[in-house]
């Protein structure tokens, strides 16, 4: 813990002896637990002298990054992480002393999974972890985790995979399946940190030597507390243009700028725009869109959520993404900024089998119900409905070098039965181009340079 913190206290968060709420009502167990598992007391008992800890998980108040946070740090040498009954009554006890001081909670996982020797009365406490985690989350609390080696069984599926933001370290064995209980001839890289990153279900793989600062950067990002409605946040400002100021004369002027490849793209955008950011990634059911910036960025001191599109065909798990992120900022009270640029969603048979049409739909219904305000601004290529379902339906802007179509001109032709000759003038037709977009009411304005 003193790696990641600054300071911490570990009698500010009250355990096994005096928990003010959330403790457990039991009678103190029989010798060798509920089970009565021969040798289960010695077990304990050379635990408590090899780690000097009492339980696998040790609870505190942290300042890190000038941000106060309670940890839930796990002791791999006690039992193996395990979680067991006192496990349950100290993270119970963390939880409600997080949402009772309006604190986000960062765990430090390092665990096997539920506790043999206790049978069932461990493995119920991952409903306990369960409840705990989602009241803060209906409270509007963060929880970031932050996964070592290994992180498999419960404590991924409650603890870690519940979390907000989830950071693992290099190499760390991460899964729901163990090291002996997974099938004899599966991939072992599956059950990595880098595994499970690549399959959208982590945000960062980051060094030792980078967790403290990165967990820093975060609780900057969303560890300050907010108690006001989600409707009196007020919107971030669309960005400035970074493009040539002028307006197209024709429709297909404004098709050829927006795919130019020397426009400004998302990156030159995200970074003009923030002072510092940090990003999350993947979907959390098995893919990554390399074609989508998701995270939190740091404006003028305050946290702004963004989402943006980088000029590729958006696939499901981009949407999907995009969606996650809107619906977090929107438990957290933090206003959303878009950024529109995709000549569509991808068509392939492979997006169609990921569920392209269910995700375009999840993102259209995550910011149509978005209680914070969403702006967005399109910055290249509007393509469809890949398009539209990541901009605000009433405070959408443009830049100069966009443009915004039901449909591309040359796949309007072609329906049309129209030549090659008629792709321009059907590119008019269309009324793509920013000023037909402001006069069409579809945008509020187009946004000049800086």
């Amino acid at each position: 813990m003193a790696a990641v913190a600054d300071s911490y206290s570990e009698t500010a968060v009250p355990d096994d002896v005096g928990i003010p709420s959330g403790a457990s009502s039991r009678t103190p167990s029989a010798p060798d637990g509920p089970l009565g598992w021969r040798g289960y007391d010695e077990a304990r008992a050379r635990a408590r002298e090899r780690t000097g800890e009492e339980e696998s998980v040790v609870t505190a108040l942290a300042t890190i990054g000038g941000r106060e946070a309670v940890v839930l740090s796990f002791e791999f040498r006690y039992l193996g992480g395990s979680l067991g009954e006192r496990t349950g009554d100290r993270l119970e006890a963390a939880y409600t002393h997080a949402r009772e001081h309006r604190l986000p909670v960062v765990s430090l996982i390092a665990t096997g999974g539920s506790r043999m020797q206790e049978g069932m009365r461990a493995l119920t406490q991952l409903q306990r972890v369960a409840r705990q985690s989602a009241l803060n989350r209906a409270a509007g609390l963060p929880q970031l985790a932050v996964l070592r080696d290994p992180t498999t069984g419960g404590g991924w599926a409650t603890l870690g995979a519940a979390a907000d933001v989830i950071l693992a370290l290099p190499g760390a064995q991460v899964g729901f399946a163990g090291s002996r209980v997974r099938p004899p001839d599966a991939d072992p890289s599956a059950y990595t940190a880098e595994g499970q990153l690549a399959a959208g279900q982590i945000d960062a793989v980051v060094p030792p030597d980078q967790l403290r600062a990165t967990l820093q950067r975060w609780l900057q990002l969303l560890g300050t507390s907010r108690e006001l409605p989600a409707t009196t946040v007020d919107p971030a400002p669309p960005p400035a243009a970074l493009g040539p100021p002028g307006l197209p004369e024709t429709g297909w002027d404004a098709v050829v700028r927006a795919r130019a490849s020397g426009r400004p793209r998302a990156e030159a955008y995200l970074r003009a725009y923030f002072d510092d950011r940090e990003e999350i990634s993947g979907d959390r059911c098995g893919g990554v869109d390399p074609g989508i910036r998701c995270g939190f960025g740091r404006r003028e001191g305050r946290t702004i959520a963004f989402a943006a599109q980088c000029g590729t065909a958006t696939r499901p798990a981009g949407f999907r993404t995009a969606a996650r992120l809107v619906r977090l900022a929107d438990r957290l009270g933090v206003p959303v900024l878009t950024l529109v640029d995709t000549p569509g969603a991808a068509n392939d048979a492979a997006a169609e089998r990921a569920g392209a049409g269910a995700a375009i739909a999840d993102t259209f219904a995550a910011l149509a119900t978005a209680r914070v305000p969403v702006t967005s601004l399109l910055i290249g290529e509007g393509g469809s409905g890949g398009a539209l379902a990541l901009a605000a339906p009433d405070r959408l802007w443009a830049t100069p070098d966009s443009y915004f179509s039901v449909i591309a001109p040359e796949l309007a032709a072609a329906i049309l039965k129209r030549d090659e000759t008629q792709i321009h003038s059907t590119a008019d037709q269309l009324r793509i181009r920013p000023q037909d977009l402001l006069e069409l009411g579809v945008i509020r304005g187009v946004v000049p340079p800086a």
